[in-house]
């Protein structure tokens, strides 16, 4: 993650460039704006890669001797059987309606969103680890 911290602390660096001379020279607030916006998602996902860089060190992937077996392994678990992806789904679905149709139709969308969404976060915490394998 290193390259990639690397590579997104450039991209943040060139949109904060471009911001402050586009800024300066434009004087429009608009275009500052995104780019200032744009920078501080490159920077966001810079720091997160560095972070992780720190956190679990080089990967398989960045290193030259590296096996293919190396990044074998379970990646996260996928629960086959969970209703709530297909409620989050609807949910969104509703409110993104609700944003043509009305302030109701949202509503009831947001709530059924946030219930999907609460599903998929505790629908395991009852069994105490949390990670099934």
């Amino acid at each position: 993650m290193k390259t990639e911290a690397l590579l997104f602390g450039g991209v943040a660096l060139f949109f904060a460039g471009i911001g402050g001379l586009y800024g300066a020279w434009s004087e429009e607030p608009a275009g500052t704006a995104v780019l200032v916006i744009a920078f501080l998602m490159a920077g966001v996902v810079s720091f997160f890669s560095a972070v992780q860089y720190r956190r679990k060190g080089r990967r398989p992937q960045d290193r030259l001797d590296a096996e293919v077996a190396d990044a074998a392994g379970p990646l996260e678990f996928f629960p086959a059987d969970s209703p709530w992806p297909i409620v989050t789904a609807a949910g969104f679905a509703v409110a993104a309606t609700g944003v043509v149709y009305g302030l109701w139709l949202f509503l009831i969308g947001l709530a059924v969103l946030t219930r999907g969404v609460l599903g998929l976060v505790f629908q395991y915490a009852h069994r105490g680890a949390g990670r099934q394998q």
